[in-house]
């Protein structure tokens, strides 16, 4: 608990020194992480490890430059929600944001679904864990920690 009280350059972390990475959600990912080389190698590390990689709400969106071992789009084929291009208009930001996550995940071959907007939305596939919106917060959280526990 004290790592996840200080914070901590990502070019310094370690995926070894942990068991799965959580990215939490707001706009602000959609500016600096889904560009930010090291957030990159950091999901692929995790991914490649075996290890959980979790995204909340607009979080999915850090994706958009993360591929696999083959290069690939580490979201292609896979079962994947994020912020819906629906709730970000009902905020109104749609012409702000540098991309819309829900179209983002589908134009890198996401196999991309939603629940109603702002309803608990989560979407596991295999480490891969999204979910919609905050509201989904718990439901993620305890899929989280029943995947680590197993």
């Amino acid at each position: 608990m004290a790592q996840l009280a200080t914070t901590v350059r990502l070019d310094s972390v370690s995926q070894a020194d942990f068991d799965a990475v959580f990215y939490p959600g707001g706009h602000d990912p959609l500016w600096d992480l889904a560009e930010d080389r090291y957030s990159i190698a950091l999901i692929e590390s995790f991914f490649a490890a075996g290890k959980n990689v979790a995204f909340v709400c607009h979080a999915p969106g850090v994706l958009r430059h993360v591929k696999t071992s083959e290069g690939r789009p580490l979201v292609e084929g896979r079962k994947v929600t994020g912020f819906t291009n629906s709730e970000e208009e009902a905020v109104g930001l749609t012409q702000v944001v540098p991309f819309l996550v829900e179209d983002e995940l589908i134009a890198k071959g996401g196999i991309y679904s939603k629940g109603a907007d702002w309803s608990a939305y989560v979407v596991t596939d295999g480490l891969l864990i999204t979910w919609q919106n905050p509201t989904s917060s718990a439901a993620t959280a305890a899929q989280l920690l029943n995947q680590l526990a197993n």
